[in-house]
């Protein structure tokens, strides 16, 4: 047998269609509790989507579920009013422009410091981490009056940096804690060597720990920016003038109440950027969550 087997490779056992079929009714049960999860969890967003696709008269009268027995009744035109609403454009400018500040300016400063953490020596340094990982239970919600007192002293007010400070300082204690496990887990023989060739440690950075952390680093950037763009609370309390789409959508849910024809398409276009980032780099966050969790 064992001749045999080295001289044309293992044996195959042929799966039998009986053994088969017992397999996936034995999953089914699963399968199906997981789908109906899925269908009931996606409810809203459906619901959001056909509604957006409906003049208010027809949303008002029989519900968005009346799409799919007149499927005539859809209309593009709120998707297109959108565009000429300039609360809500201006709004989405400003979405964009914090989520990618707030986004890139805590990778750059967590990525930098976790390195610190995990591989240089320095005086205070566990004790130093340790105050990251405390300021990890602070809750946003204790900071916003003392913030918007130093804003308004400091000329941050209503500005797009001052959003993009305060999503950043909150950022990074977890940004930090899980950065420092991830980059802690790369091989110090690695390190050792690009040492022993003589790069710094501001080239090690570059060329061999930012290579190696990018699933943290993309787990990272997917948290920030589902955080920032859906954020309501913060910019409702920061920024008048220049709020994000969350809070000027609420803003117009409670000036005009009924206007469907905005509200609608506004809130399903800002559901879907964060959903489409989060499907492109869902394979990174999966990894980075499980960052420093095995040695």
């Amino acid at each position: 047998m064992a001749v045999a087997e080295a001289r044309h490779g293992p044996v195959v056992i042929e799966e039998s269609v009986a053994t088969r079929v017992l397999r996936v009714l034995g999953k089914a049960p699963v399968h199906v509790a997981l789908a109906v999860i899925g269908v009931l969890w996606l409810m809203p967003t459906i619901g959001l989507l056909f509604t957006s696709l409906l003049t208010p008269t027809d949303a008002q009268a029989a519900g968005w579920w009346q799409v799919f027995s007149e499927p005539s009744i859809v209309t593009f035109e709120n998707y297109r009013n959108i565009f000429s609403d300039d609360g809500i454009m201006g709004s989405l400018w400003v979405t964009a422009q914090v989520t990618l500040g707030a986004t890139i300016l805590p990778i750059l400063v967590a990525s930098l410091a976790g390195y610190a953490f995990a591989w240089l020596e320095f005086p205070g340094r566990d004790w130093i981490f340790l105050g990251v990982i405390a300021l990890l239970v602070v809750p946003l919600q204790m900071s916003l009056i003392p913030i918007f007192e130093l804003y308004n002293k400091t000329g941050l007010y209503d500005t797009i940096l001052g959003l993009v400070f305060f999503h950043s300082a909150f950022a990074l204690p977890f940004g930090i804690f899980l950065l420092r496990n991830f980059f802690a887990g790369i091989p110090r023989d690695l390190l050792e060597a690009a040492r022993i060739d003589g790069a710094s440690e501001l080239r090690i950075f570059a060329r061999v720990v930012l290579p190696l952390g990018i699933p943290a680093i993309a787990s990272l950037g997917i948290f920030q920016v589902l955080f920032v763009w859906n954020d309501l609370l913060v910019g409702l309390v920061l920024a008048q003038d220049n709020q994000p789409i969350a809070p000027e959508i609420f803003s117009q849910l409670r000036q005009f109440g009924a206007n469907l024809e905005i509200i609608a398409p506004a809130a399903f276009f800002s559901a879907v950027v964060p959903l489409t980032i989060f499907a492109m780099f869902q394979r990174y966050f999966v990894e980075g969550l499980l960052a420093g969790s095995v040695k």
